[in-house]
């Protein structure tokens, strides 16, 4: 609120601080509840303020144009490891994306919590649609935090192109809900398209390597190369793109016998 200059439009904003803070308050709850498909929009408007208004002063004018709101920006943006987008996990972050539309849900523009760091191809994917329900909602990066669980695989599709397909494969432990949300988020995002365009590059460029091992040591130095590589990348990250494919690769005997040699 300090970065909006107008003293009107400052009294309005503080005067509706209580209300913000209730709204910030019913979207926790909300997400701890797995209920946001179920939200009430007239629940996170802004008192006496129109919402275009409540963008445009708080968060645009506010946190994108001010010396202090942009500090606030920039370290979110900074947030995730590596400049890597946390909807896709592997895009460069670009933007911070508001998690349920800041036009709808005005209350929320400057939250912390919905605001996420985004890379342009996940932040116009996303659009600013809700979810029909609890299985359509997209996973949250801050809050659904998956990845202590190995659900990302992949097979190859092709041997004489090798070609690989990635898709989700839930843990048992996981309830429904979150099973179709997960593979929701995965198809509205084309991770498979994504993750498979970047692993086929890879094989691409480890076909020489991988021709010279096979010929001076045979498969299983060709498998052991494959396997310590997924084992460094699977430690870094369980479900990166990276490591599993080249679990999959390591994990065929038809590739480790030479099928990329084709």
């Amino acid at each position: 609120m300090r970065g909006t200059r107008h003293p009107q439009r400052r009294s309005l904003l503080q005067a509706a601080a209580d209300s913000v803070e209730a709204a910030g308050e019913r979207f926790r709850q909300s997400a701890r509840e797995g209920t946001l498909h179920d939200l009430d929009r007239s629940q996170f408007t802004v008192p006496g303020i129109e919402a275009g208004d409540v963008v445009r002063w708080a968060y645009e004018n506010g946190m994108v144009n001010t010396t202090d709101g942009r500090a606030i920006y920039d370290q979110i943006m900074a947030a995730p490891a590596d400049e890597r987008c946390p909807l896709c996990g592997h895009g460069v972050v670009r933007t911070l994306d508001h998690f349920l539309p800041k036009r709808m849900f005005p209350a929320l523009c400057v939250d912390p919590l919905n605001l996420v760091p985004a890379c342009a191809d996940c932040n116009h994917a996303k659009g600013e649609g809700m979810p029909s329900g609890a299985e359509a909602t997209l996973l949250h990066p801050y809050l659904d935090r998956i990845d202590h669980d190995p659900w990302l695989e992949a097979r190859i599709a092709d041997h004489s192109l090798v070609r690989l397909d990635f898709f989700v494969s839930p843990p048992p432990a996981w309830d429904q809900v979150l099973i179709d949300r997960t593979r929701h988020h995965f198809a509205l995002f084309k991770l498979a398209r994504l993750f498979a365009v970047q692993a086929n590059r890879t094989v691409s460029g480890i076909r020489r390597q991988l021709t010279d091992i096979l010929d001076a040591g045979g498969k299983d130095i060709v498998r052991a190369y494959l396997s310590a590589e997924a084992d460094t990348r699977l430690a870094h990250r369980l479900n990166g793109w990276e490591g599993v494919t080249y679990r999959t690769l390591a994990r065929d005997d038809a590739f480790c016998s030479g099928s990329f040699t084709s």
